[in-house]
């Protein structure tokens, strides 16, 4: 069966570029007191005082209730907030999975009692999630997951490893995709659902995995015996597979499936001055072009999520699409400028460097791009 897709033209409305200005001031300050600087992976460059400063403003869960904490603002004033942000470089990921996927899943599938205790720390940006899905056996293929929660007296005991946990080891929870029944051949998405883990209860443990930066980003979580309440149940059993697809609809569409390389891009721009060579200037007119493509595609998606739908095909096709171009960018880069000539222009060589290491990951968080075509060829029919 075809779905089909669109990416309806969208302009931001003037609410959006008013409230640009006041995050542009707000940054301004911040870089200029030294707090932190620009970095090129989004969820490497993490903050808890940056966080509390962004809920302080009600900058996080800006879309949520505002008996939750939130703003009760549009999903295009969050964009803004959100591009702005990420085009900056900021330390935004300790609440970064908790605002853009955590909350938004409890407000679709949470129970209330849920909601009252988890958003508000959220939005006042106190309470950090992560996501545990993917598991040493089951990169992608989250249907093959084998960690299991057993019912037992008040809730579940859960046993099993996820690993490629990003910064578990800095989040108070994680929401937890486990296997409530036998794995079914004819149907391997029935029997999962998903758990809210204490992060610090019991039977919990998190393996540092060190990247290839040297840093400590990902983790792998193992679970012996760990008791969960049934009240930190999502939805309803069995459900977890929806959940999961309702998940990474957030996941995959936002701006930082572009903006991820945008540093190495405004280090370009610097590199070119005043009179850049012609070969330069095509190729960052090709780059602008391409940047502003995916801007208008992600900002479709947006306008999709306010109108409540899942745009989950429109969603893969700008992170496959965003991933290729953030790849694509410091390779552009480091053929276009000499090395002579990137040492004189202040932090190329450093914002360089970072996306290098980092570019490999982002093909990978949220789905690689051989599933991503998998759900695009679904999504066309040809499959």
């Amino acid at each position: 069966m075809t779905t089909p897709f669109r990416f309806d033209p969208l302009e931001l409305p003037p609410e959006c570029e008013a409230l640009r200005l006041e995050v542009r001031a707000f940054l301004a300050e911040e870089l200029a007191a030294e707090r932190w600087s620009p970095n090129s992976d989004f969820g490497s460059h993490r903050g808890a005082d940056f966080s509390a400063r962004l809920g302080a403003r009600g900058w996080i869960g800006m879309t949520w209730p505002k008996k939750y904490g939130g703003g009760e603002r549009s999903f295009l004033e969050r964009y803004t907030v959100t591009e702005e942000l990420l085009a900056a470089g900021a330390p935004v990921g300790s609440h970064w999975i908790a605002d853009r996927q955590s909350g938004p899943l409890l407000l679709r599938y949470g129970s209330e009692a849920q909601r009252e205790e988890f958003l508000p720390g959220i939005t006042r940006g106190e309470t950090f999630f992560s996501i545990g899905m993917s598991e040493p056996d089951s990169g992608s293929d989250l249907a093959s997951i084998r960690t299991r929660a057993t019912p037992v007296c008040g809730g579940y005991e859960v046993t099993g490893a996820k690993v490629w946990t990003s910064y578990a080891h800095e989040s108070h929870y994680a929401i937890t995709l486990v296997r409530t029944a036998p794995l079914d051949a004819k149907n391997r998405h029935a029997g999962l659902s998903q758990l809210i883990l204490d992060l610090k209860a019991p039977g919990v443990s998190i393996r540092p995995i060190i990247n290839q930066a040297g840093e400590h980003d990902f983790n792998e979580m193992v679970l012996d015996r760990v008791f969960i309440p049934s009240e930190r149940l999502v939805g309803q059993e069995g459900d977890g597979w929806k959940q999961v697809t309702s998940e990474l609809a957030f996941e995959r569409s936002g701006p930082e499936r572009f903006l991820s390389a945008h540093q190495v891009l405004r280090a370009l721009v610097a590199a070119g001055g005043d009179n850049p060579d012609p070969l330069l200037l095509d190729a960052l007119g090709r780059m602008t072009a391409q940047l502003w493509t995916l801007r208008q595609m992600s900002l479709s998606v947006a306008g999709m999520l306010q109108a409540g739908e899942l745009p989950n095909l429109e969603a893969a096709l700008v992170k496959d699409l965003g991933n290729a171009f953030e790849r694509s960018v410091p390779e552009r880069a480091r053929t276009l400028v000499p090395r002579r000539r990137r040492a004189e222009i202040d932090g190329f060589d450093g914002a360089l460097r970072e996306t290098v290491l980092y570019a490999p990951s982002w093909t990978l968080r949220g789905g690689t791009r051989e599933i991503l075509r998998g759900i695009i060829a679904r999504g066309l029919g040809l499959r």
